[in-house]
């Protein structure tokens, strides 16, 4: 299976989750790891800077990675996708949990 169609399997289920366990809208919180490097994690703020998130950050043990908490109100399921995929667009070598 392609890595393409892999994303989209797991976006189409994490919608589906989504409906399933929350009213919407509702408060989100997404959660990233990059390494360690400013310029990364200010491109994660940016992308939810003016929108009334919530951000934390905390560094790994070793200070090899540094995770990247995000918590938002959003309106639907939806939402929370389009951010994902933009996120994972622009900040290179992110993980979303």
């Amino acid at each position: 299976m392609s890595s393409q169609k892999k994303t989209e399997e797991f976006y189409k289920k994490l919608r589906s989750q989504l409906y399933e366990t929350s009213s919407w809208p509702s408060e989100y919180l997404y959660k990233f790891i990059v390494p360690t490097d400013e310029h990364k994690i200010k491109q994660i703020e940016d992308l939810f800077d003016n929108i009334g998130a919530v951000i934390t950050t905390k560094e790994s043990g070793k200070g090899t990675y540094t995770s990247v908490s995000v918590n938002l109100h959003m309106k639907d399921p939806d939402a929370v996708i389009a951010k994902y995929k933009e996120v994972a667009e622009k900040v290179e070598g992110v993980i979303s949990l």
